[in-house]
């Protein structure tokens, strides 16, 4: 029964999302979304798939990460290196980005991810940099001026890295190496005197994140025309650290509502440059005060779900109960 729930919560999922992707689709193409709400329906999706990525580091590994802007700049140099110099297709050039970065998260992540807490977060916050100043002294790919970009992505495209990005990483989690990485994050110490190789699913976690990272930065540097390493700063980690924690650490649901709600805020606080980080700053400040756990807490929203249909039933048996 359990299985047959799973199977028809999955297809469920997947006839909404078919069903988003036609009716965006519809409106973009008739014209009936205006440039500006494109532009943040892709900021939307792009944001979604680097809070995903880092939520498998942080939320459900465990790692505090600080340099996830330098998988983002390492995908998106290399993508638009691909499209823009040697002049591949744009898919070609996703995957570059993607694989290039994963390799980077590889070689970073063997020797930083031995260590914990605010070490690694400083180990990571340096690779973030470094990868800004070496594309800032790269004069290849424009050096500081930046370098620009044709404007190839599309919804398709878009819609479908996201999708594969949340169903990789649900499938993920709930494998017997999503446990691994879970347990790491409750207990490492325990984890490792159970035989888990700790190191091995740091680095496993890492790198799909990496992975991922580095498809958005595909996806970003093919949308905004022009990449320059001022882009992806540290402060762009933050950013995107931001996400994660106020949509709660360990859910994913709520690290892609938190994406869609800040991109949003962002957006349409852009007309008012001088009050946007400071109402921005407030929202944070007030959620942090009320929820100090994040939106979701470490629950998905598949768990609210439950528990109304568990409430509904235990009405029903309560009414029957008192009929009888």
């Amino acid at each position: 029964m359990n299985v047959l729930k799973q199977a028809k919560g999955f297809w469920f999922t997947i006839v909404l999302a078919a069903i988003f992707f036609v009716v965006m689709q519809f409106l973009i193409n008739g014209e009936f979304l205006n440039p500006f709400y494109v532009n943040t329906l892709y900021t939307i999706g792009i944001n979604i798939i680097l809070a995903v990525s880092l939520h498998l580091v942080i939320g459900i590994t465990g790692q505090f990460s600080i340099g996830h802007a330098g998988f983002l700049a390492v995908g998106a140099y290399v993508s638009a290196i691909i499209t823009m110099k040697l002049g591949l297709p744009f898919p070609v050039a996703l995957l570059a980005g993607g694989v290039v970065a994963a390799i980077a998260g590889i070689i970073i992540g063997i020797p930083t991810l031995r260590l914990r807490g605010d070490y690694l977060a400083i180990a990571t916050l340096g690779f973030g940099e470094i990868m800004r100043i070496l594309f800032l002294n790269i004069e290849y790919v424009g050096g500081a001026s930046g370098m620009t970009v044709s404007h190839l992505i599309t919804w398709p495209w878009l819609f479908g890295c996201v999708l594969a990005t949340i169903i990789v990483i649900v499938n993920f989690t709930n494998s017997t190496h999503g446990r691994a990485c879970i347990s790491i994050r409750e207990n490492e110490i325990a984890a490792d005197a159970m035989g888990i190789n700790t190191t091995y699913y740091k680095v496993m976690a890492f790198v799909i994140g990496a992975f991922f990272a580095g498809v958005a930065g595909g996806l970003h540097a093919h949308n905004f025309y022009i990449i320059q390493p001022t882009n992806f700063s540290f402060l762009k980690s933050f950013d995107i650290l931001i996400l994660v924690v106020l949509g709660g650490l360990g859910s994913m649901s709520g690290s892609v509502i938190a994406a869609v709600l800040l991109t949003i805020i962002t957006a349409f606080l852009a007309n008012y440059p001088e009050l946007r980080m400071v109402i921005y700053s407030l929202v944070l400040i007030v959620v942090m005060l009320f929820r100090p756990q994040g939106l979701m807490g470490t629950k998905e929203i598949t768990a609210f779900l439950k528990m109304s249909k568990a409430a509904k039933g235990g009405a029903q048996d309560g009414s029957r109960h008192t009929v009888a």
